[in-house]
């Protein structure tokens, strides 16, 4: 049997005209496969938080992590705007306040627990996973060090331990073994300022939107994590600008594995299709060859 190269190029075609539409399925039950689930969540209001820290203390107690850094009177760690790190997945920073410089605010930055996580997606392994209580938890078992977690994450929080023999990724994973057995995390239970609200994300954006309606004054009429990046699990309400205290701005609202879906199902068919491709054109050239060889002789 031959085949013409207009007809192995139809072939090739519509084998990767099947296959694109095959891999696109994936993407679509990623949207649709959180319908009917209520995530927890965690409302951090600024305008409550003292800076006293309690919540990385407990923090790291819950997450057997060092103690935190403290206070030197000749150096403050709030003298510095802190990261996360592997031996702190909390951290609360101090900004300067226009309206009242006597009364700096305070906010915390931790994993922010994406509706749909980026890092969960770009992870080769399944390191990174989105569970049903709404935590994204790190699985280091799995992990084979890609690091595609820390370039696909927005807010820039899995870090790596650059330093260790044996180096893994860590960040927060919102205490997820306690909230399995029925607990609140550990960070919003040492709050004293009930400036970290724990509770169904469905009830925190209710409350949110309350205050900032009984208080019009003292919030920006914005809820952060509402919409950024599709939602996140983790909300803030704030008095001042968001860009000023930390808190990423330049964020669309479409999930970011749907911006690059398109892509990642690209990327298979590459390794699919070119090396059919190339062993199919090959052929062709061969026998074209072999032919104009007999018709010579």
């Amino acid at each position: 049997m031959t085949i013409s190269r207009r007809n192995f190029l139809k072939i090739a075609g519509l084998t990767g005209g099947a296959l694109v539409a095959g891999g696109g399925k994936p993407a679509h039950a990623q949207q649709t496969s959180e319908g009917g689930i209520e995530f927890n969540g965690m409302l951090i209001d600024t305008t409550k938080c003292i800076g006293c820290r309690a919540c990385e203390e407990a923090c790291n107690e819950a997450n057997h992590l060092p103690k935190p850094e403290v206070s030197f009177e000749t150096e403050s760690v709030f003298d510095q705007v802190r990261d996360t790190t592997p031996d702190a997945f909390t951290v609360v920073n101090r900004f300067p306040n226009e309206k009242d410089p006597d009364k700096p605010i305070f906010v915390r930055k931790q994993c922010m627990h994406c509706n749909q996580p980026a890092c969960a997606s770009a992870c080769l392994t399944r390191a990174m996973e989105k569970t049903k209580e709404a935590a994204v938890i790190y699985h280091k078992d799995r992990c084979m060090g890609c690091r595609y977690c820390m370039v696909a994450c927005p807010f820039d929080i899995p870090k790596f331990e650059y330093n260790s023999p044996t180096p893994f990724v860590w960040k927060c994973i919102f205490c997820n073994e306690r909230q399995m057995r029925g607990e609140q995390p550990a960070c919003s239970e040492a709050c004293p300022q009930g400036a970290t609200l724990f509770g169904k994300k469905r009830d925190l954006l209710e409350i949110a939107r309350a205050r900032i309606y009984t208080e019009p004054d003292k919030y920006v009429h914005k809820i952060y994590g509402e919409h950024e990046v599709g939602g996140t699990g983790w909300l803030y309400l704030y008095g001042a600008p968001a860009e000023k205290l930390g808190l990423k701005t330049n964020l669309e609202t479409t999930p970011y594995p749907e911006l690059t879906s398109g892509f990642l199902y690209g990327v298979p068919l590459v390794f699919v299709l070119w090396p059919s491709l190339l062993i199919g054109l090959n052929y062709l050239i061969k026998d074209e060859k072999e032919t104009s060889h007999g018709e010579q002789d």
